[in-house]
């Protein structure tokens, strides 16, 4: 199957959706959901969990999709472990504020690139 992490960076980059909801859309018919369904799941978490520059929305939008899917919630957070060091590992972060650079002026990702990095890590889950 082809990729969809550039689909996902390109929501992102249209405005319309935040860091969660890009990812979560993408990937709605993974979990038997609309794309409006999974939009409005995930609409509390832009900006970092809650708007409060948390949790990379990317994350928690491929942790959305990875609880839908697996339907075992140890298996779920296994893989979610899992997603979350090699985002650490690359990125530096898993918190918004930080990749951002919020505090530090030095930004380490860009929103689009964490949505990207977030579904190229969802879909290894999903295909793997």
């Amino acid at each position: 199957m082809e990729s969809r992490k550039s689909i996902a960076a390109q929501k992102k980059a249209g405005g319309k959706y935040n860091c969660a909801q890009s990812v979560a859309t993408t990937y709605a018919d993974y979990m038997g959901v609309s794309e409006e369904m999974a939009q409005e799941v995930t609409a509390a978490f832009g900006t970092g969990m809650g708007n409060m520059e948390g949790t990379c929305g990317a994350l928690i939008g491929a942790g959305v999709v990875i609880g839908m899917v697996k339907k075992d919630r140890m298996e779920a957070r296994r893989q979610m472990k899992v997603m979350m060091q090699k985002f650490q590992e690359r990125n530096g972060a898993t918190q918004c504020k930080a990749l951002k650079g919020v505090g530090t002026g030095k930004c380490l990702r860009d929103c689009n690139d964490c949505v990207a990095d977030a579904a190229e890590f969802l879909e290894e889950i999903l295909h793997g």
